[in-house]
């Protein structure tokens, strides 16, 4: 099972739909992504519904994120698969009460693990909005470097922001 002592990353189930929720219509959030749209909860449902929380058939994996004591704090995914090349984009949420307190650094760590050893995946890799400083923190934190600049790549408003492409190559032995 992929857990800490505080957190563990389990299969999304039907019971996390207001969640999803809630994440996936913060407007402030939409920023970081590619959503321009709220989702219906019957969208959402369908989407609980036919994944099979396994990245090679639904080319994504998203997991939550709980504590191990059952609350259900945000997601962690692992996105754009390419077993050409062994990458996957990854991509993490938390919500607000949640954040800050090292949550979200054990989620990643979990995924890395898991990518490397389980995926066999050579690299992952996030796209961070240059003005995200926490999301910056956390990603330098879990030894994730900067490697390239997509300027001006992020739209919110009337203004654009650069994004930094973080990764985070795993070496064999």
């Amino acid at each position: 099972m992929l857990q800490t002592k505080r957190i563990r990353l389990r299969a999304v189930e039907p019971e996390d739909l207001d969640l999803m929720y809630l994440i996936e219509n913060d407007q402030e959030l939409w920023v970081f992504g590619n959503t321009t749209v709220p989702y219906s909860r019957y969208a959402l449902r369908q989407f609980i519904e036919q994944t099979r929380s396994d990245i090679h058939q639904d080319g994504q994996l998203r997991l939550t994120v709980e504590t191990i004591q059952g609350n259900a704090i945000g997601f962690i995914d692992l996105q754009n698969l390419d077993m050409k090349h062994l990458r996957a984009e990854v991509g993490v949420v938390l919500l607000p009460e949640w954040q800050g307190k090292g949550y979200a650094s054990e989620a990643l760590n979990l995924l890395c693990v898991y990518a490397s050893e389980h995926l066999n995946l050579h690299q992952l890799y996030a796209i961070v909005s240059s003005v995200n400083k926490r999301a910056i923190r956390l990603f330098e934190q879990i030894q994730f470097k900067p490697s390239g600049l997509l300027t001006e790549w992020l739209k919110q408003g009337s203004s654009f922001f650069d994004a930094v492409i973080y990764t985070r190559i795993f070496m064999r032995s």
